[in-house]
């Protein structure tokens, strides 16, 4: 063996390895397989687990929620100033359904109600919920569900409206609200069949005047009624004082 080893350590020393090496590739002898756990130890390892004391308190009690504000973008910010400044200078503000159409038909539908002065404007309900919750158009929320316009105009042009809607079948009115007052859709349309405020104030104005004048007449009936019966009499008086002046006069000369 030693006669074998010096043997090697010359080669070494010559930089020579042996042109065939032995490299052993079996697999390792595996000394120890998996057996499952007897049941009986399975029952003990159970019953002496250890189980930690629960505290009296719980924890949540003992340490408060810290809610995470999170900051508005400024982009929500400033829709949400828009429609805070929209909402406090219209006088009539219509919720329709906006489902899909044309770009030319609403264009078109864009056009015709600015002649009235109604605009077309549009705001996520991300926006639109928040504002409407902490505001007096709190009952408008039902409203807000899908995908909405609003017609938001300074003044009350409902008739005007309601035609250039007919023209538009794809958009559907849902509610308005007019001078603060929420309307439902047959409300917003028996509202449109009323006359405007001109011509109610023309015929108040005319209804009021009509009566002053019955009433005049009424006062001035009796007055009138008075004098035109104490002409007469006076006539009747005069009539008879003539004739008995007429009568004494024809007796006088007679008896001359």
């Amino acid at each position: 063996m030693a006669a074998v080893t010096r043997w090697c350590e010359r080669f070494c020393k010559t930089d020579w390895l042996p042109t065939l090496q032995l490299i052993r590739h079996g697999s390792k002898a595996v000394t120890r397989h998996w057996r499952p756990m007897h049941f009986v130890r399975q029952k003990l390892m159970e019953v002496t687990k250890y189980i930690p004391p629960k505290p009296l308190i719980p924890e949540r009690c003992i340490k408060p929620q810290v809610k995470q504000v999170e900051e508005e973008n400024g982009y929500v910010k400033l829709l949400r100033r828009d429609v805070e400044q929209a909402f406090h200078e219209s006088k009539m503000i219509a919720i329709c359904q906006y489902n899909q159409v044309p770009a030319n038909d609403m264009v078109l539908m864009g056009y015709r109600l600015r002649k009235y002065n109604i605009h077309v404007k549009y705001f996520p309900n991300e926006v639109m919920i928040p504002f409407l919750s902490e505001s007096k158009y709190k009952n408008l929320l039902p409203l807000f569900v899908g995908r909405n316009l609003l017609l938001m105009s300074p003044e009350t042009r409902a008739q005007e409206m309601l035609r250039v809607l007919r023209g538009v079948p794809q958009i559907n009115l849902l509610g308005a609200c007019v001078d603060n007052t929420i309307l439902s859709k047959q409300g917003f349309t028996n509202y449109a069949k009323l006359p405007s405020m001109v011509t109610a104030q023309g015929e108040v104005v005319g209804a009021l005047s009509l009566m002053t004048s019955q009433t005049s007449t009424l006062l001035q009936r009796g007055p009138v009624h008075l004098t035109s019966l104490l002409d007469q009499y006076v006539k009747q008086q005069n009539c008879e004082s003539v004739e008995a002046k007429e009568t004494g006069t024809l007796e006088k000369s007679e008896a001359l």
